[in-house]
Formats: C-alpha cells, sequence, structure tokens
C-alpha cells in the first residue's frame, strides 16, 4: 500500500477526493442559490431574510475554500469550473426566486442533497481513518441539521 504525504493510503484518498470534489460542485451551486436568493428576496420579510441569506452565503463560501483546501491537502486537484458543478450538482438550482417561502424551500431541499453526499464521504473517511475529512464532514452535517430545523420552523 502506498502512503500519501500525510500518512493515509494514496488510492483511496484519491478516491475520497473524487468525492469531495462532488460536492464542492455541489456546495458551489449551493452557494450561488443563497446569493441569488438573498438578490432577489422580496416582500414584508426581506429584512429578515436578506441578512440571513447573506450570512449564510458568506459561510458557504468559507466552506467552499475548506473543501477545495482538503482536496489539496490528500494531493489532488479541486474543481474549479462551473461546467464541472453543473456536470455533478444534484443541489436543485434556484433561479429568479424572490418569494420567501419558496427561497427558504430551496434552501432546505440544497442543504438535503448536500446531507447525502456529506454522510456518504462520512462513512468512506471513517472507514479509511481519514480524521481530517472525517472531523469536516461531521462539522457540516451538524450545522446543517440544524439550519434544516431551523427553516423548517420558520415554514410552520
Amino acid at each position: 500500500m502506498t502512503l500519501n504525504s500525510i500518512g493515509l493510503n494514496a488510492k483511496k484518498a484519491k478516491e475520497i477526493s473524487k468525492d469531495l470534489n462532488n460536492l464542492l460542485a455541489n456546495f458551489q451551486i449551493y452557494y450561488q442559490n443563497l446569493r441569488g436568493v438573498h438578490w432577489n428576496i422580496k416582500g414584508k420579510r426581506f429584512f429578515d431574510l436578506h441578512v440571513k441569506f447573506e450570512e449564510l452565503y458568506t459561510d458557504a463560501n468559507v466552506k467552499v475554500d475548506e473543501i477545495a483546501e482538503r482536496i489539496l491537502t490528500l494531493g489532488e486537484t479541486p474543481l474549479h469550473t462551473f461546467e464541472d458543478y453543473s456536470k455533478l450538482a444534484k443541489v436543485p438550482v434556484g433561479e429568479n426566486v424572490s418569494e420567501d417561502e419558496k427561497a427558504v424551500r430551496l434552501i432546505v431541499d440544497s442543504l438535503s442533497e448536500l446531507l447525502i453526499i456529506e454522510r456518504d464521504i462520512l462513512d468512506k473517511s471513517g472507514e479509511m481513518n481519514d480524521e481530517g475529512t472525517n472531523a469536516m464532514m461531521s462539522e457540516l452535517i451538524t450545522e446543517q441539521e440544524k439550519t434544516i430545523w431551523m427553516f423548517k420552523a420558520w415554514l410552520g
């Protein structure tokens, strides 16, 4: 078995990097959805949601960077074109979403898709003893589950 520079099985690190690139692509679509709803939200809840969506896209931007850096840490190259992101994305694309409830549902649906990918990566990273990726997935899952709960409560 060949080890990479951080002591992980090189073949398995390459495989987990592919999964992380899938997550990166989907996270980029989620991020862009957040930008879109932030820009386009209308109605009586504008002020509250505009600020909340900005908070979420700022956080998502940090997460995108962390995912890309993890891929680099594992010795691989992060995807970086919108063409690649579009090919891999399972997160729904929100176009011209300006109504409050539709915007929140888009976020919940997006996070639900991300959770599926992250749980799969969590299982694989646990099996290969990749604590760095494992910890990252655990943190993402915990935060996103809470966000879904809060937005579902908001939706009533």
